[in-house]
């Protein structure tokens, strides 16, 4: 097994879809089957089980998937090391949530890199609650999060406040729509976040304040995971915009703005208060509040 069918097998598994997966990888859906079905062969059992929809692991391929995500971990982590060890400069230590990361973060980094070339800065996708627990113990100097909570030991300054928007199949009825009232919504079948994910507190606030109850057929602690579920019309969901241009450009999901008013997912840039950050961190930090006249 090689670094790039670990890497293949791991994205299928994620995004529960052989298409999705060979989009990613730039190949065609036939060679993501064949190198799955390589492995399959090499080991003589079968690592997923392509009979459910959306596709789901055997415990053979549970066991598969972590040695490939240790893997994978251990290649970066010596990737990130020798670059360390060769670049004798300042190091700036970035956590982003997924969907921030992925989505809306690459055009501040890539700006920063322009100003600051020989910054190594390091960027990671973790859920909020590890980004808060790395950020108090030191390891990581910035955190973007969505829905900052309040803690006396952290800093919080706003990042981008993103739109929400009703998101469906193209399949579903209310995909026809221009616009919707989210009254429509009641007793509609619904994915959602799970309970301790922050972004489940906002769509839950923008449902009670319009008294809509749904019904709530799956949950997930990821974007990416309830955009897959609602591409197969199994439910309607509540998601930020920018999390959706992909699925927009390809015509996989629909999203529609509600009449009743703009609703927003607030997001913030975290660091503990007592973070003696560098000149360079700092401007980032300026950078991703979109305030370029504070003088560094």
């Amino acid at each position: 097994m090689n670094l790039d069918t670990a890497k293949l097998f791991c994205d299928v598994v994620e995004m529960k879809n052989f298409s999705r997966a060979a989009e990613i990888h730039g190949v065609s859906q036939s060679a993501v089957s064949q190198q799955i079905a390589q492995l399959e062969m090499e080991y003589s059992t079968q690592l997923l089980d392509r009979k459910k929809r959306p596709i789901e692991l055997t415990l053979a391929g549970e066991l598969f998937l972590q040695a490939c995500q240790d893997v994978i971990e251990r290649c970066q982590r010596l990737n990130s090391e020798i670059i360390q060890l060769n670049r004798q400069s300042t190091k700036i230590h970035l956590a982003a949530i997924f969907s921030i990361g992925m989505h809306t973060l690459q055009p501040y980094v890539k700006k920063f890199m322009g100003i600051y070339p020989d910054v190594n800065l390091c960027v990671e996708y973790k859920n909020a609650k590890e980004i808060y627990d790395l950020l108090l113990r030191g390891s990581v100097d910035i955190g973007i999060v969505a829905m900052p909570r309040r803690d006396k030991n952290i800093e919080v300054y706003p990042f981008e406040n993103e739109p929400m928007l009703l998101v469906c199949s193209p399949e579903h009825s209310l995909a026809r729509e221009n616009e919707i009232d989210i009254h429509q919504l009641k007793g509609e079948k619904f994915i959602g976040f799970e309970a301790d994910v922050p972004s489940r507190q906002n769509v839950d606030a923008i449902l009670k304040k319009y008294n809509v109850t749904v019904r709530t057929v799956m949950e997930f602690d990821n974007i990416e995971t309830i955009k897959r579920a609602v591409e197969i019309n199994a439910g309607l969901s509540i998601l930020p915009k920018p999390c959706l241009r992909t699925e927009l450009t390809t015509g996989t999901l629909a999203a529609i703005p509600f009449t009743n008013e703009h609703f927003y997912r607030p997001t913030g840039i975290i660091i503990r208060k007592d973070k003696h950050l560098a000149k360079a961190a700092r401007y980032l930090i300026e950078l991703l509040r979109k305030d370029f006249e504070t003088e560094l």
